[in-house]
């Protein structure tokens, strides 16, 4: 997966001058020793300047890291630290940082030569980053000794891709939402605040596009990859040649942009021109790490690339979209699992959900399409169940007076029979009638929900806050017992 990106962090440790500057150099050699032996050297780069109270030993270090290609920061405090040229540092370096501190290390070095006192140094550079303007991750708990701040810089590598991947992406949209479809129409303007490129095309540039694959060499290589994953089907070929299209757009027009994002109008003319769906394509490119998105949600399709930068895995795109009869709530989950009725419902969309991330996935034909169009015009989707599992369910998205917002929940696709059609499952978050009610409709969220597969929630907290969300417009399913802001205290 190469449309997100690889983070490397430079770790630099810094020291006052009046505390003993191998206090510092002797932790941050003992922090990345316990970083290499439980994840990997690969990810972090040890600087071997240390900065005492001076500028000049910042910039040394500064140009040390970029010259070794760390696109991530880590100040470590081996001691108290020098609050004016360690956060100098982390305002001169252009990508994501972070800030963690050693502990004291035993009741044996509480002297003057082994006492570092970074428990108080954090309190100052937190203080000088905000007089500095300047942004920084700082974990939930940012000391601890060795083991402890390896694991918190292993727990920032995701907030730092989604910081690097959106610096560095592009959405590409084929054609305008469809008609009577207001639900996913957002500005554009955070997308350049959040520093993404967008490039906004046509159907008809797309169709065009698609045409001039006809016949390509490459078609049969693709048609066997594909019959690889589901079996024979006569659409393959123009499947194939749909997704070469889009392939071949990515790189003619990506740019200057190392990362791509899509998000199409997938109908209605898109089965009257083009005669099939696109569904099982755009899950298949999302299962290579380029998300694409349906009905030209673009703030979908972002919210799909953060979550492939959170996990490394394919997410999807689903409907919040129908309730779970009461009946099949008695029979299958009543019980068995420990939610109400109200906690439970479908996601669901047509059929651009991973194979990865489906059992018994099937080519089919779009059925609710196939209420206005043939059939056979309407084949195209990738029908199953999700698997079932830890889920996020989330969204970031654009106000219509442009305020970022966003939401996330955990909860669970439940292993229990749809017995629908499309890509769909059971899904069950705590307290999902109360989020619906006050943080969805009360907040105004389209219909259009990301999800990544597992639970990801403080990470994506974190990035989103990272990002520029400011916390009060991140919501999150409350538990019972606490209310929301609107929420009627006598329901």
């Amino acid at each position: 997966m190469n449309n997100i990106p690889k983070i490397k962090v430079g770790i630099v440790a810094v020291s006052r001058d009046c505390f003993p500057a191998p206090l510092a150099v002797n932790r941050r050699k003992a922090l990345v020793e316990a970083y290499t032996k439980k994840y990997s050297a690969d990810d972090i780069y040890e600087c071997p300047i240390t900065i005492v109270e001076s500028e000049t030993d910042m910039v040394d270090a500064l140009n040390d890291i970029k010259k070794n290609e760390c696109n991530a920061l880590c100040v470590y405090l081996g001691n108290f630290g020098p609050e004016i040229s360690e956060t100098l540092l982390a305002k001169h370096f252009d990508g994501p940082k972070m800030f963690c501190a050693a502990a004291e290390e035993s009741k044996g070095t509480l002297g003057i030569t082994g006492r570092g006192d970074a428990f108080c140094g954090m309190l100052n550079a937190s203080y000088n980053l905000a007089l500095r303007n300047t942004k920084a991750w700082i974990p939930e708990y940012p000391v601890g000794d060795a083991e402890d701040c390896a694991d918190k810089i292993h727990e920032f590598l995701p907030i730092a891709r989604v910081v690097v991947g959106l610096s560095e992406l592009k959405i590409i949209s084929f054609g305008p939402r469809p008609a009577n479809f207001l639900a996913c129409n957002a500005p554009i303007k955070q997308l350049y605040n959040l520093g993404i490129e967008i490039e906004e095309e046509s159907e008809l540039d797309l169709f065009e596009a698609y045409q001039k694959h006809e016949g390509d060499k490459r078609i049969p290589d693709v048609v066997a990859d594909m019959t690889k994953e589901l079996g024979e089907n006569k659409m393959l070929p123009k499947l194939a040649q749909y997704e070469l299209t889009l392939l071949d757009w990515v790189e003619e027009h990506k740019g200057y942009r190392k990362y791509v994002a899509l998000t199409t109008k997938c109908w209605p003319a898109f089965q009257d021109m083009f005669r099939f769906v696109p569904c099982y394509v755009n899950s298949r490119l999302t299962g290579r790490g380029i998300p694409v998105s349906c009905e030209v949600d673009i703030y979908g399709t972002l919210s799909e690339y953060i979550g492939l930068c959170i996990t490394g895995e394919p997410v999807t795109l689903l409907d919040i979209n129908n309730s779970v009869p009461k009946d099949m709530y008695e029979e299958s989950i009543k019980g068995k699992f420990d939610y109400s009725h109200t906690d439970t419902f479908m996601g669901f969309h047509c059929g651009n959900t991973c194979s990865s991330k489906i059992h018994n996935a099937h080519l089919d034909y779009q059925k609710i399409m196939a209420n206005t169009h043939p059939a056979e015009w309407c084949e195209g989707t990738i029908e199953g169940d999700i698997n079932p599992g830890d889920i996020t369910f989330y969204r970031l998205q654009s106000t219509a007076d442009n305020v970022l917002r966003a939401y996330a929940a955990e909860g669970e696709v439940l292993p229990v029979a749809t017995q629908s059609f499309g890509g769909i499952g059971v899904f069950a978050i705590k307290e999902m009638g109360r989020f619906y009610r006050y943080e969805l409709i009360g907040k105004n969220f389209p219909h259009h929900g990301a999800v990544m597969f597992g639970h990801y929630g403080k990470s994506l907290y974190d990035a989103l806050k990272y990002i520029g969300v400011d916390p009060k417009e991140i919501g999150y399913n409350h538990p019972a017992g606490v209310r929301y802001e609107d929420e009627n205290p006598f329901a």
